[in-house]
């Protein structure tokens, strides 16, 4: 489980994609990032742009700028801005991301047995991601659904209190009536 969450925390979003960069990969599969990229690019037509693109130069700076960790200490909620990403990574040399269907290919080229139950692991970090990203999903569609309930509640309370008024002015209007000062013959 401690696994499945420190890969989850190099799950990145970026291009409307969930993606992992090449520089972790290769931490996780202990390997370094340049022995692991030049494995992809011996196989490079087993990773098409929609398994694998490299990061514009603008993206790198703003992953860099914005990756915050949690400090391990006694607070929890302590975050301190941590710049462990590689700061020397520019032109050509800027991180490739990998998508789950990239990772799953690099199980086709990294044979090792670490980079096999990594990737497993790495699988499994995804699809939790996945089912997590579903629950929320379902959770907004059933609070849409409340507030829509919550909608036609309040349009029949109105009814109810424009009813009750009516009532109310009636009987104000049959007092009215019945205390009117009469004219003609008494009784």
């Amino acid at each position: 489980m401690i696994a499945i969450q420190s890969i989850q925390n190099r799950i990145y979003e970026i291009r409307g994609e969930r993606v992992m960069l090449d520089m972790d990969l290769a931490a996780l599969y202990e390997v370094e990032t340049r022995i692991l990229n030049q494995s992809v690019k011996r196989n490079i037509k087993r990773f098409p742009e929609d398994f694998m693109f490299q990061l514009s130069t603008a993206e790198w700076q703003n992953m860099s700028s914005q990756n915050v960790t949690t400090y391990p200490g006694n607070n929890p909620s302590s975050q301190f801005v941590m710049m462990d990403l590689p700061k020397n990574r520019a032109g050509k040399y800027l991180p490739y991301a990998f998508t789950e269907q990239g990772v799953a290919m690099l199980s086709g080229i990294l044979n090792s047995d670490t980079a096999i139950n990594m990737n497993i692991a790495i699988m499994r970090a995804f699809v939790a991601i996945r089912r997590l990203t579903l629950n929320q999903m379902d959770l907004k569609e059933q609070l849409q659904e409340i507030k829509e309930r919550l909608g036609e509640h309040d349009v029949q309370l109105n009814q109810i209190y424009d009813a009750m008024e009516n009532l109310m002015d009636e009987k104000i209007a049959q007092k009215k009536w019945d205390d009117r000062e009469r004219i003609g013959f008494k009784k």
